[in-house]
């Protein structure tokens, strides 16, 4: 089984491949970015996919989301350090079979893998509780509004980027990005994009995402 494993930070991607070392039925292929993960996908045909959600330029969300539209058959496990419900949720309606915290037991890792190599789903027991919960949880998460491309855009203002830059790393028109933000604005009742900066670091959507 071909593994592509994606993440920005090669000891992450090389701890990786030594935890899985033991499972001799892998062949790993490795990317450090978005767009080099679309490229790999499209080169090896990787049967499965582990994907960092906070990577540089084009994030995790987006490409799981194109990756799936390029083979819905693929399987993508999502890893990131974030605990937060709404991410997994996020990751899980992007198209990823499993979502597991970097921060996990190296046991419950493993488990994911082997799960969703199998063709089925994956989520930490005690994440899986607070999916179960998040839609009847109150007060409500200061992001549950966003949409998949509005979390993008709020990850990258969060980077310091500009909206050009936004536009060009998303492969979006300016105008485009310009009505999303517009948008957030209004959804989390703000006035100025500095203040959707300030959400998006409070919220570690910079560097969680």
């Amino acid at each position: 089984m071909k593994l592509l494993i994606v993440d920005d930070h090669p000891i992450v991607r090389a701890g990786l491949k030594r935890l899985l070392g033991g499972e001799d039925r892998f062949e790993f292929v490795e990317a450090a970015d978005g767009k080099e993960a679309l490229a790999r996908c499209r080169q090896e045909q990787p049967d499965l996919v582990i994907l960092d959600l906070n990577l540089p330029g084009l994030g995790g969300l987006e490409v799981i989301r194109r990756l799936k539209l390029e083979a819905p058959e693929r399987r993508i496990l999502a890893l990131s350090m974030h605990d937060d419900p709404l991410y997994a949720m996020r990751a899980l309606q992007a198209g990823a079979a499993g979502y597991v915290s970097k921060n996990a037991a190296s046991d419950a890792i493993l488990e994911g893998v082997r799960r969703v190599a199998a063709g089925q789903s994956y989520v930490a027991p005690e994440l899986a509780q607070e999916l179960a919960l998040f839609s009847v949880r109150a007060p409500a998460h200061p992001l549950g509004e966003l949409t998949r491309r509005d979390l993008e855009i709020l990850r990258l203002l969060g980077d310091g980027r500009s909206l050009a830059e936004i536009a060009t790393a998303l492969g979006l028109g300016y105008k485009t990005v310009a009505n999303n933000c517009a948008a957030m604005k209004a959804k989390l009742g703000v006035a100025r994009t500095a203040d959707l900066i300030r959400i998006a670091i409070e919220n570690a959507v910079a560097s969680q995402l």
